[in-house]
């Protein structure tokens, strides 16, 4: 195992989190052969390894035999299934598979029924990106995307993207023309809206923490006007945008329970400092009167590492994405509604965000870094994404 990282006491921000993650996943690499994708830890040690030096073909990840060793169960109940013991949303006869590749730092995917696609961002390479699951053809949905990050669609069908560069939400109207959402709030430009989803009544929901305008790599290097990195709601017959939530450091995916009584928003406020949280918070959600309260910690990650997106299914499980520290936390991590950890989904890259799609709304798409990856579960996303 590769020695803890540590941090310096000043200047800690997501670009040096970048660069320690980017020394822990090659000492880790240096330590591990090709071999060690086919290695799975005990069962009782969640965090089997994942990294390899060979580059990865598309299809089913190397080492790959039914049930696959990169599904991991953290109940062990012993209790007889076909896939990981204990974990309700496997079962069957299933692998993790690279779908596409070729890209920057891929994030923000959103499944489109309609079409059987699923869009994404490619935030430094400007772009949205097109998979369509008939056949698996890759395509440019859209360049330039001014730096889009999180996407989502609402109940008409409409893409809404949260644009870096742009500093907005936006939503593509049916025949292709961009209705801006929100770009200011008190007569000041948003940071940088991150991540969006769309209550049944019509409301985006939105965060605004301030990633995008750090540097030039994910957008445009500005000064931060708003004050305080806020979640937002927009109203759906007014418009008018409101601070539902106001105490994170940098809020970041946020995801709505499958009966909208609750709303789960990450927090990766630790890339600002090594004190700040690493954590998935609960709210009790009143969509109809747009208010947040009862906050709780859903989750804590394991720091170095932070979650980054979230969604939930049809039973109320909660999916989150893992990355940017310990490569052995690399994926996706699967609890209860009462915040149990159920299990883990181990993939070879940084995870950023992930989405369910599929006819059945049961293939889990996860964007990891250079790659989309897609896995078959016995789980049914939430109708709303």
């Amino acid at each position: 195992m590769a020695a803890p990282l540590t941090f310096p006491s000043h200047a800690f921000n997501r670009r040096n989190l970048m660069k320690g993650a980017a020394a822990l996943a090659a000492t880790a690499a240096t330590a591990t052969s090709a071999s060690a994708l086919e290695t799975q830890a005990p069962l009782g040690q969640l965090g089997a390894p994942t990294m390899s030096t060979q580059p990865l073909p598309l299809g089913p990840l190397p080492g790959s035999v039914y049930p696959d060793s990169h599904l991991e169960s953290a109940n062990k109940s012993g209790k007889p299934t076909f896939g990981p013991p204990g974990f309700p949303a496997f079962a069957g006869t299933m692998a993790v598979e690279r779908v596409a590749t070729g890209f920057r730092w891929a994030e923000g995917p959103v499944y489109f029924p309609a079409g059987r696609y699923v869009l994404f961002s490619d935030i430094p390479n400007n772009r949205i990106m097109r998979f369509s699951e008939d056949d698996g053809h890759l395509s440019v949905y859209r360049q330039p995307s001014m730096n889009s990050n999180g996407n989502t669609i609402d109940r008409e069908g409409r893409l809404i993207t949260c644009e870096h560069s742009g500093r907005r939400v936006t939503r593509t109207e049916l025949d292709g023309s961009i209705t801006v959402i929100a770009d200011k709030f008190n007569g000041k430009r948003l940071n940088s809206p991150n991540d969006a989803v769309v209550s049944s009544d019509g409301a985006i929901w939105f965060t605004d923490p301030v990633y995008g305008i750090g540097g030039y790599y994910e957008g445009v290097k500005a000064e931060p006007e708003q004050e305080k990195h806020n979640v937002f709601r927009v109203d759906p017959k007014s418009g008018d945008i409101k601070v539902v939530a106001d105490d994170f450091v940098e809020p970041n995916g946020l995801a709505f329970s499958p009966d909208e009584k609750k709303l789960y928003i990450i927090d990766t406020g630790f890339t600002d400092g090594p004190d700040n949280p690493s954590h998935i918070r609960a709210f009790d959600a009143d969509t109809g009167a747009g208010k947040l309260s009862n906050s709780k910690v859903f989750a804590e990650m394991p720091k170095p590492s932070i979650t980054d997106g979230v969604r939930t299914d049809r039973d109320g499980r909660v999916w989150l994405s893992v990355g940017w520290g310990d490569p052995n936390e690399n994926g996706v991590r699967g609890y209860s509604p009462q915040g149990e950890l159920l299990g883990k989904i181990h993939i070879p890259e940084t995870v950023a965000n992930l989405c369910f799609g599929g006819q059945q709304r049961n293939r889990l798409y996860i964007c990891g870094s250079t790659s989309l990856y897609a896995v078959y579960t016995s789980a049914q996303g939430a109708l709303k994404p």
